[in-house]
């Protein structure tokens, strides 16, 4: 699998986070994830302060199937810059920060409900 290749080809939910990690539909993953509609992938980002419109490229790609990016910031809150607000606002996206480990539970619920949901994840110690 290429360095770009998706772990999962489709969403699902996230059944356990921490030690640096995720777990997902029996498979674990080392490092941050970014859950789109149709994959989870692995997400370069470890800090808020790489989190732009670059890093959230997919997310822009994908707006169409999305009407919430949920991000997990990790241990520590984050207030995303206003203008990556606008630019997904402009998209019909609205973006919702909080530490991870309730990003990951408000991701789970938003999934199980069909809603259309991503979720940008930092990892967490």
């Amino acid at each position: 699998m290429g360095p770009d290749a998706p772990h999962l080809p489709r969403s699902a939910p996230i059944d356990a986070y921490g030690n640096g990690g995720f777990r997902f539909a029996e498979m674990s993953h080392r490092g941050s994830l970014l859950c789109l509609p149709g994959s989870i992938r692995a997400w370069p980002v470890t800090d808020t302060a790489a989190i732009d419109r670059y890093a959230l490229q997919r997310v822009f790609d994908a707006a169409n199937a999305i009407d919430t990016l949920i991000i997990g910031t990790g241990t520590a809150p984050w207030l995303p810059p206003a203008r990556l607000r606008e630019e997904l606002r402009a998209l019909h996206v609205v973006m919702d920060a909080m530490l991870t480990g309730p990003a990951v539970r408000t991701y789970n619920i938003m999934l199980a409900e069909r809603r259309r949901v991503a979720a940008a994840l930092i990892a967490v110690p």
